[in-house]
């Protein structure tokens, strides 16, 4: 099996449970935080969407400057935040189904204003700023949404709320 077949079937899996909680989401929350140090519900929710972006990103060169910008805003709706992952988890799917072996086993830089702040091959940073990330804020979405009263849907099995 390839690499890149192994990772698209992690993401497959991994995006249909994002998107269970993503559509959890509500509207008229999009404001809230738990605490005065959190990110609101709104902002937490739109960078869980834009993170399959990071595979077209890590794929499309052997490094990225931070400092330069990346994706940003608070999408006032669902809808949109529900957009934002779907176009990003398309291109992140065609750029996995194109890459080699060769291609994630090259070197991978993450940079600010120039300057390096860490490496490895494309393969650990597809594992580490693209699935492990996605998990470690959808985990925190959830939390959020467990403070709001709604129900979690299960990710690995039910959840306290398919059980009854």
């Amino acid at each position: 099996m390839s690499l890149n077949s192994g990772f698209q079937g992690e993401l497959q899996h991994e995006s249909g449970n994002t998107l269970k909680l993503l559509e959890r989401l509500p509207e008229d929350k999009f404001s809230w935080k738990p605490h005065e140090k959190s990110t609101t519900l709104g902002r937490l929710a739109t960078h869980i969407a834009e993170i399959p972006h990071w595979v077209a990103v890590i794929l499309a060169d052997d490094k990225f400057d931070i400092g330069k910008g990346f994706l940003s805003g608070n999408p006032p709706t669902k809808k949109e935040v529900l957009d934002i992952f779907n176009h990003y988890l398309t291109e992140a799917k065609s750029s996995l189904a194109s890459a080699t072996d060769d291609m994630l086993n090259a070197n991978w830089s993450m940079l600010r204003n120039g300057e390096f702040q860490f490496g490895f091959p494309q393969k650990v940073a597809i594992r580490n700023i693209v699935l492990n990330h996605i998990i470690h804020h959808r985990a925190q979405l959830g939390v959020y949404l467990r403070l709001l009263n709604i129900p979690i849907p299960g990710m690995y099995g039910p959840s306290a709320d398919d059980i009854r």
